[in-house]
């Protein structure tokens, strides 16, 4: 399991750190961070407002772990960089794209 994602009962929680305004829609990999954890690397044009840059980021994971958008949520960091998100169910096939998505 890559260090950004953890299982739990309700699906797998990922930790997102997102660029809004971007110049173009991208997964860049792993960033360690100063406190000892990970968190994926995400890249999005949409601009943050009223919700569009998560929105896009949605939309850019769900098509890269073949899942539908309805499949993921924000749990915590709405207006942040870094973000929670919640992909339900958890499956194999799910952690093993999300292993791919690490580089």
């Amino acid at each position: 399991m890559p260090g950004f994602a953890r299982p739990t009962e309700a699906g797998l929680i990922l930790h997102l750190r997102v660029t809004p305004n971007a110049g173009r829609d991208a997964i860049e990999g792993i960033e360690s961070r100063d406190d000892g954890t990970s968190v994926l690397r995400v890249r999005v044009r949409a601009v943050p407002d009223k919700g569009k840059a998560n929105a896009a980021v949605i939309a850019l994971l769900a098509k890269a772990l073949g899942v539908p958008k309805s499949a993921l949520g924000v749990v915590s960091g709405e207006t942040s960089r870094l973000k929670t998100l919640l992909v339900a169910p958890s499956t194999p096939d799910l952690v093993t794209r999300l292993a791919a998505l690490a580089g």
